[in-house]
């Protein structure tokens, strides 16, 4: 089990950051948002507290969505006119703020997925529109490690304090975006703030599958096994992943149409 703990969410981040590297800020923030640090999380936590416990903190990591995108919305606002540090104060800041909110109220897996879909609704016209992305700058051995070392001592930490902080506080604390601060953080320092906006705002739109993954946990954990709620959670989110690619190719089409038009 440790095992797992020490690998899973390091080797996803590890994949991330390599993307980044070669196919620039859309694809890794795309892939970012996917729920590849909650879902190996929720998993360990099924796996040592049951699937009553585990479909409780998945309701509480899907409004943890709002929290997500409060941390992206602040940075990507404070990158512009200031360095990591204050960026990232002021993103943690708005995460905690959030995450406080979230854990004072009741949720249902419903009521969760409407707050999720809400946010994921609005944010789009609230982050600030990019500037030419800079090019990703080559990922060091050292800032690598750094990244994946991060991921480990998450998931140790959620899973070894679930017992102690109840499930809803192991949901939020699941979503605590240290994918975000890392790609975040090094980024800015790497390639500049244009590529941090392009990144963070990427990684909202790829939150959609992340909202169908835990939507999915929340509502099969209680009524089936762990051998059937994930790989059922895998498959929404699969098939999610697969639309917005294909909505986003589609709207692509349509927007050059429409250029090649008003030129002829």
């Amino acid at each position: 089990m440790l095992a797992l703990k020490l690998l899973l969410v390091p080797g996803f981040i590890a994949c991330i950051s390599m993307a980044g590297k070669r196919w620039g800020p859309s694809v890794a923030g795309l892939l970012a948002g996917m729920p590849v640090v909650v879902g190996p999380i929720l998993f360990l936590i099924a796996l040592e507290r049951g699937a009553p416990f585990a479909a409780s903190a998945a309701t509480s990591a899907l409004c943890a969505v709002f929290a997500s995108v409060s941390f992206s919305l602040a940075y990507a606002w404070s990158c512009r006119r200031h360095g990591w540090p204050l960026a990232l104060t002021a993103a943690l800041c708005a995460w905690l703020a959030a995450a406080a909110l979230l854990g004072g109220l009741p949720f249902s897996p419903f009521t969760a997925l409407a707050l999720a879909l809400l946010t994921l609704g609005i944010c789009p016209s609230l982050f600030p529109l990019p500037g030419p992305a800079g090019l990703a700058a080559p990922v060091s051995r050292a800032g690598l490690l750094m990244r994946m070392l991060a991921g480990a001592a998450l998931t140790v930490a959620v899973t070894t304090l679930s017992a102690s902080i109840g499930s809803t506080w192991s949901g939020l604390l699941a979503v605590f975006p240290v994918l975000g601060i890392v790609l975040s953080v090094f980024s800015h320092r790497a390639a500049g703030p244009d590529f941090v906006v392009t990144l963070l705002t990427s990684m909202a739109a790829g939150l959609f599958s992340f909202v169908a993954f835990c939507f999915t946990l929340a509502v099969l954990l209680p009524q089936s096994t762990i051998a059937i709620a994930f790989p059922m959670a895998i498959l929404a989110t699969a098939v999610t992943q697969w639309a917005i690619k294909a909505y986003r190719e589609r709207r692509a089409r349509q927007q050059l149409v429409t250029a090649n038009q008003e030129h002829a």
